[in-house]
């Protein structure tokens, strides 16, 4: 396949997007809030005075859309959303003096290593009395059961789920979404992966090899990956006319295009 369109990246660009993976052994790479970090508006907060909740600008979008396909306004409150390192490091030593250091390693993640330093992770909560900040209550019965089923169609995933908890290094943890996009939220749900999975899952799908293919709607959604050169990654795009681009955090690119049925560029 002969791209249409290329771009030119540097090294530091795999440290950005939406699906970078961050865990104990893939650090966060950003060390200043970024400028597309915006505040929630005519969102439920855990704290009704608290003014200062913010998410990345497409998640925000994403999780207002979901929160009213759900009819969820009034019953599903945000608990947390970005951090700063500096708001992580203090989550973390208060843990460690509150609950121990068993509790804190299961659900609280080191400084830099939290995916709420990205903005892309939101915790979310029953609207109800006595709401835990780390261990908010969110069942399967309900409009919280709405916003579970509901969620991959947005860009969600719960981030970590029971039986995962050997690759994640978390505790299942129901109330913890992870914004990925669409179809990456889709293709998580349908295999059963966690994110370090899938991150490795992508690689088989190099430019040069076979890519993925999924079908929705009018469209034929496209995705391959692009490991990463020392200094810059010439990155093909087979149509520059819609495409969403994300580094891994860890030695590469995956790009998801988008295209209409009938294309000559895709295999429909």
């Amino acid at each position: 396949m002969e791209p249409l369109h290329e771009i030119r990246l540097d090294r530091a660009a795999i440290h950005r997007g939406h699906l970078i993976l961050v865990n104990h052994e893939h650090s966060v790479r950003q060390t200043e809030k970024s400028a597309n970090i915006i505040p929630l508006h005519n969102i439920l907060t855990f704290d009704k005075e608290q003014q200062d909740i913010s998410l990345e600008k497409t998640c925000l979008q994403q999780l207002s859309a979901l929160l009213i396909a759900c009819h969820a306004m009034d019953d599903i409150i945000i608990v947390s959303g970005y951090r700063s390192r500096e708001e992580q490091q203090e989550l973390y030593e208060n843990s460690l003096q509150e609950n121990g250091a068993a509790f804190t390693a299961s659900y609280v993640a080191c400084p830099n290593e939290s995916e709420h330093q990205t903005g892309l992770a939101v915790d979310v909560g029953e609207n109800a009395e006595n709401v835990d900040f780390i261990c908010p209550s969110f069942p399967t019965h309900g409009v919280c059961q709405n916003f579970k089923q509901l969620a991959a169609e947005y860009g969600f995933i719960q981030r970590y789920k029971e039986g995962k908890e050997h690759i994640t290094k978390i505790a299942c943890e129901p109330w913890h979404f992870r914004y990925v996009g669409f179809p990456h939220s889709v293709i998580l749900e349908q295999h059963g992966f966690c994110l370090e999975e899938y991150t490795q899952f992508l690689k088989q799908y190099g430019f040069h090899h076979e890519h993925l293919y999924i079908e929705h709607k009018s469209s034929v959604i496209e995705i391959y990956y692009m490991a990463a050169e020392e200094d810059i990654t010439t990155v093909p795009i087979t149509n520059e006319e819609q495409y969403h681009l994300s580094g891994n955090n860890i030695d590469g690119f995956v790009i998801t295009v988008f295209h209409e049925k009938g294309s000559e560029h895709n295999g429909f």
